[in-house]
């Protein structure tokens, strides 16, 4: 008997990653993207998974970060989005950065060759249709207006919505390698043993404060109909972050720590803005936390004070876009279901998690709980302990009302797993000092989680097809 096809909607990193697990799955999936039928203000092309903000999946450290705990937690279960960074890595110190061009064509690829998968270039106005009775919708912070308002009023509530913004890249050869230099921080190696990923611009005070001066006084973006929507802290807009305070861009994106200005290694800046590789060929760089909302007139010449980028060359400016995410802990199951409707399934960022990792792996969960059910064999979410429960959690019950609009999105983090005392002696029974504390029990939370997630892998009957 044919199985009848999970259909899957919108083409991102969240899409794009349930419908590959479907397909691994053995269960035949339809991939529905609207581009380039219909575009979006902020996707340049038709690809699959296109990156359009950062180029960073950030940390790749699984001992000490949960992002990079969330990575080797994807990379356990097949996933396509973390495989295809892998092979398009860039130069990041220690983070994940991939050449965004190589990432997301490689994505479209597998997918378009896998035999399960059919990708239907069309836009889902509205509901889906009745007879579609499995449904992961993963339309991201730019979902269709029509499908948007179809949801909100199935749902009956009021859709969230923040800011997410888009940091400018320039091109290498127009960055003034006589005044910046090479360096991660504290020289810390990333995934491809580079210890000098990123290009620093140093900053005395005088120069700093002029900075700080330009941009409160710098003319911004407008709109009108979202005054009234919050930033989300992990994506403030410059700008808005020297609204905060003075030193605040000193202490968060442009902080002088771990570094040592190669061409005057007496004299400590007292601030760095530091640009990180955005493409394999090293010829476009995207300046680090420099999100921004500042016209694009005021940008170039705002953010050519900045000692080094006195002529840079902008391959692309900063921007916004809009992002939209449901109140998920009222309104879906933990099995991403809607409640209202359990045929539709929701993934990535529309369900309230931020990042791109965070996103593809709720995507993933989606995809293989609607797989397991397609095939009867349905099964649980990851236990609370793994990065990916966490989420889950955080989504659909981890979440305390505060009232309307308490639900934001969030970040994978430590905080969100359940605690575990730190150790205060190392495995061979010597006392820890108090500042390696921490490090170790963050390795055990990790152990804990991968460990706990081989076991629920190994218990959930539908992985047998993935493997």
């Amino acid at each position: 008997m044919t199985t009848a096809p999970v259909h899957v909607i919108g083409g991102g990193l969240a899409g794009s990653e349930a419908a590959w697990q479907i397909a691994q799955a053995g269960v035949p999936v339809i991939l529905h993207e609207m581009r380039p039928v219909r575009g979006t203000d902020a996707h340049h092309t038709d690809r699959l998974a296109e990156l359009v903000c950062s180029n960073s999946f950030r940390a790749d450290d699984w001992a000490g970060n949960a992002v990079g705990l969330l990575h080797a937690e994807m990379r356990k279960l097949g996933s396509i989005i973390m495989a295809c960074g892998d092979a398009h890595q860039v130069p990041a110190g220690g983070a994940l950065a991939v050449d965004r061009e190589g990432f997301s064509q490689a994505v479209t690829d597998r997918l378009e060759a896998h035999p399960l998968v059919t990708i239907a270039r069309e836009e889902v106005a509205g509901l889906p249709p009745a007879n579609w009775d499995s449904v992961v919708i993963a339309t991201g912070p730019l979902t269709s207006p029509a499908l948007a308002d179809a949801i909100l009023q199935l749902t009956g509530e009021g859709q969230l919505s923040f800011f997410d913004a888009i940091a400018p890249i320039v091109t290498f050869e127009s960055v003034d390698m006589d005044v910046a230099w090479r360096q991660s921080r504290y020289d810390k190696e990333g995934p491809g043993g580079d210890a000098a990923a990123y290009i620093n611009c140093p900053m005395t005070k005088e120069q700093y404060e002029a900075f700080i001066d330009a941009l409160l006084a710098g003319p911004k973006s407008e709109f009108k109909d979202w005054e009234h929507v919050p930033y989300f802290d992990g994506c403030l807009p410059i700008e808005v972050m020297a609204e905060r305070g003075r030193e605040t861009l000193r202490h968060g994106p442009m902080k002088p720590v771990g570094l040592t200005n190669a061409h005057k290694p007496d004299e400590k800046p007292w601030a760095v803005v530091q640009l990180r590789q955005d493409n394999a060929l090293g010829t476009l760089w995207n300046m680090v936390g420099f999100q921004t909302k500042l016209k694009h007139g005021a940008q170039t010449d705002i953010f050519r004070m900045i000692p080094g980028l006195e002529k840079a060359v902008f391959a692309r400016l900063g921007g916004l876009h809009r992002n939209t995410f449901l109140n998920s802990p009222r309104l879906l199951d933990r099995q991403l279901r809607l409640k209202a409707q359990p045929r539709l399934r929701f993934a990535g960022q529309v369900t309230g998690v931020e990042g791109y990792v965070e996103s593809a792996a709720v995507g993933l969960l989606a995809g293989r709980l609607a797989a397991a059910e397609r095939l009867g064999r349905p099964v649980e979410a990851p236990p609370a302990t793994t990065a990916l429960g966490a989420l889950v959690n955080h989504i659909t019950g981890g979440h305390i009302e505060a009232g309307t609009g308490s639900f934001q999105p969030m970040n994978i983090n430590y905080g969100l797993l359940p605690p575990l005392e730190a150790p205060k002696r190392d495995a061979e029974g010597k006392r820890l000092p108090n500042k390696e504390r921490g490090r170790a029990k963050k390795r055990l939370m990790g152990e804990r989680a991968l460990a706990d997630l081989d076991a629920w892998a190994a218990d959930a009957p539908v992985l047998e097809a993935a493997e």
